[in-house]
Formats: structure tokens, C-alpha cells, sequence
């Protein structure tokens, strides 16, 4: 291989080192966007349930009218 043939390939890789960089910054951004939104409903069930409002009817649990 010469010297331009390297060339190009390094610069390709380094194309693709950066975009996988982009992608990963991107999907990090989101998955911490998606666990503020879980810690944030888990705490609302938390207190719903501490409330006693939690609404939740399991189908093996009587309705409160028998």
C-alpha cells in the first residue's frame, strides 16, 4: 500500500470514530434523560401508594363493594 492509500484510511476511520463518538454522546444523553423520567414516576408511585391513592385493582384482589 502507498502512502495515500493510509491516508484515506485513516481518515476514513477517523470519520467513523467520530460519528460512533456522536452516537454514543447521543444515546448517553438519553438514556440519562429516560432514568430521570423512571426515578421521577417511581417516586410519584411511591407516593401515591404512601397515600393509599394508588387506584391499582390486581385480578386477584375483590373489588371494595363485596
Amino acid at each position: 500500500m502507498d502512502i495515500t492509500a493510509l491516508e484515506e484510511r485513516i481518515a476514513h476511520l477517523l470519520r467513523v470514530t467520530d460519528d460512533l463518538s456522536d452516537t454514543v454522546a447521543t444515546q448517553a444523553r438519553e438514556i440519562d434523560r429516560l432514568t430521570a423520567r423512571v426515578e421521577m414516576l417511581m417516586m410519584r408511585e411511591a407516593e401515591r401508594e404512601s397515600e393509599g391513592t394508588g387506584g391499582i385493582v390486581l385480578a386477584d384482589e375483590r373489588p371494595p363493594h363485596y
